[in-house]
Formats: structure tokens, C-alpha cells, sequence
């Protein structure tokens, strides 16, 4: 990526400054700022509603920007739509295969879209189809392949045309835990050739796992921004114990053990003690003759972060 498609100022590949989205008078993101570096992998968290998706399509120059500034790749999408789309690689929430054709000419028919030269676009389909973990199963229908592997295949049909920058939405939504780490494994290999990557999700781990720096969204505004590890030591403590008593009593204890942990969130299945010393803020609790169904010390998470921040857990 040239120096000329990136933002003069910044370096970066993405920039918006207030950027705002409206649906008549619906505002689904609100005035956000926020920067993405060349060959990084960028997240934004938060929940069904939080304003991500109506980001990513305004960034794919697929929705205009109802105000505020975005610069993609150094262009103006309002004025360089065409060009920046031809840069872009975009994995939409569902999948859009064409169930009847095999997988490669699903790469091979997608890749004639942007002219390139099929002795070249064989070699780049043969690629894609290694990335993809799909080679075995190039001349077989789309239709009987699982869910984890269509998914590969619409991520390798993205990559066709070799973008500097990839948009995921929520790419693993729906996917067992073995596919969604046989795909987190791809979108590493992409990371290391440089490519930028831009990914929604709701899910606390895979953002933790895929991304160098992140924001959290609610309502449309960005709540905090930073790298997983200086989210979680800004607003959050060490260790986090989870305690789960008869569902009626987790306020009554939570406000008998507030003393215990910086800070308590109560619930509806279980009450969370915040807290950088895990394993003695049990012992205390269990010392005060409380005896919880169940009881857990985990490390602080991105989930804690957002219920900090929001209120609310991530997935609801």
C-alpha cells in the first residue's frame, strides 16, 4: 500500500472524524472518531444495534455517510466509491455463495468480476482454495458444506482480487468453537501478509484473540477505545470471581459482600466480584459462612469491560 492511499496526516488506512449515520430520524452511529493503521487488525465490540454494522458499510462504501469526514485508503468515498470497492475485500454477515456451482468457480466466476487474467486467476484460485483449507473439495457443489467451510470460502472470495484492507461482519457468528478457530487461524495467516483487517463481532474472546486495538460500541457512540490488555487494565480489575447462589438471593449477598471487591455486579444467573486477588476474596466470602452453589475465579474479559461501561452484558 502506497503512501498515497493513505491518510496524508495519520498514516492510516481508515479515518473518520464525527462520523454519523442516520436513518430518517434514527441516528445509528453518532459523531465516532477513531483512526485504522495499515496491517493492523481493528475491532469494533458491542452488541446487535451497537452502530457496527452501519460503520463497516459506510467504510465499504456501500451506505453514504450522513455526516461528519471518513477517509478509506486515502479516498473520499462520497467521490471515489469505485476505486476504494475495487480495494476492498467484504465478508457481509451472510453468506452469498452461489449454492449451485462447485467451490472454485464460485472463486473463479467472482475473481472475472475484476478482470483479471484467468491463466493469473487460476494460479490466485488455486492459492485461495489452500488458504481456505478447501483444495479437496474444489469440484464439489457449495450446497452440503458446513457452515465453517462456506465461511472460509466467502472469506477466500473476498481475497480474490489481493485488497490492502478486509471487512468481516461477524464472521463466526453461528459457527461451532472448532470452526471458529480453524477460521481465527486464517484471518492470522492474512494479519501476517500485512493485510489490514477491519472485524465486527459480539464475541468478547474472538475480539481479544484477532484484534491489536479495538473500540466498544453502545448506541451508536463509542464507549472506549484501545488494545484488548489497556481496555481490560482501564476499566477493570485483575481477576474477576463469579458466584452463583439461588437465583432470588444474588442481591441480597451481593450487598452483603460489597466490602469484599472494588466493585459488584449483580446478575441474573450469577453475581460477579471484581477484585485483583482472586483467590483471597473467595476464601473471605466463603469465611463469612456464605456457601455458593458454584464459584469461579477467572481473569477480567472484554465482557467485563462492557458491563462496566454499559451496564449491560455484551450478549443479552
Amino acid at each position: 500500500m502506497s503512501g498515497s492511499e493513505l491518510d496524508a496526516e495519520t498514516g492510516a488506512a481508515v479515518q473518520a472524524r464525527g462520523l454519523t449515520k442516520r436513518f430518517g430520524e434514527f441516528t445509528a452511529v453518532d459523531g465516532v472518531d477513531f483512526d485504522i493503521q495499515a496491517g493492523e487488525a481493528f475491532g469494533f465490540l458491542g452488541p446487535n444495534g451497537a452502530g457496527k454494522t452501519s460503520t463497516m458499510r459506510m467504510i465499504a462504501c456501500l451506505s453514504p455517510i450522513s455526516g461528519g469526514s471518513l477517509q478509506v485508503l486515502g479516498l473520499d468515498p462520497m467521490r471515489d466509491g469505485p476505486r476504494i470497492r475495487s480495494r476492498i475485500g467484504l465478508v457481509p454477515q451472510e453468506d452469498t455463495l452461489d449454492l449451485e456451482l462447485t467451490v472454485r468457480d464460485n472463486l473463479y466466476l467472482y475473481g472475472r468480476y475484476f478482470g483479471l487474467p484467468k491463466k493469473q486467476l487460476r494460479e490466485r484460485v488455486d492459492q485461495l482454495l489452500e488458504f481456505a483449507r478447501l483444495t479437496e473439495r474444489a469440484d464439489e457443489r457449495v450446497d452440503p458444506l458446513s457452515g465453517g467451510m462456506r465461511r472460509r470460502l466467502t472469506i477466500a472470495r473476498a481475497l480474490v482480487s489481493s485488497p490492502d484492507l478486509v471487512i468481516l461482519d461477524e464472521p463466526t457468528t453461528g459457527l461451532d468453537p472448532q470452526a471458529r478457530h480453524l477460521l481465527w487461524d486464517r484471518l492470522y495467516r492474512l494479519k501476517r501478509e500485512g493485510v489490514t483487517l477491519v472485524i465486527t463481532t459480539h464475541y468478547m474472546d474472538e475480539a481479544e484473540q484477532l484484534c491489536d486495538r479495538l473500540v466498544v460500541m453502545d448506541a451508536g457512540r463509542i464507549a472506549a477505545a484501545g488494545s484488548p490488555r489497556e481496555l481490560i487494565e482501564q476499566w477493570s480489575t485483575r481477576e474477576v470471581v463469579e458466584l452463583r447462589f439461588e437465583p432470588e438471593g444474588h442481591q441480597a449477598h451481593g450487598d452483603r459482600l460489597a466490602d469484599l471487591a472494588e466493585r459488584v455486579e449483580v446478575l441474573p444467573d450469577r453475581l460477579l466480584l471484581y477484585t485483583d486477588e482472586g483467590d483471597a476474596t473467595l476464601d473471605a466470602v466463603r469465611s463469612r459462612g456464605k456457601s455458593p452453589i458454584a464459584a469461579l475465579v477467572r481473569r477480567s474479559t472484554l465482557e467485563d469491560v462492557f458491563l462496566h461501561l454499559t451496564g449491560r452484558s455484551l450478549v443479552e
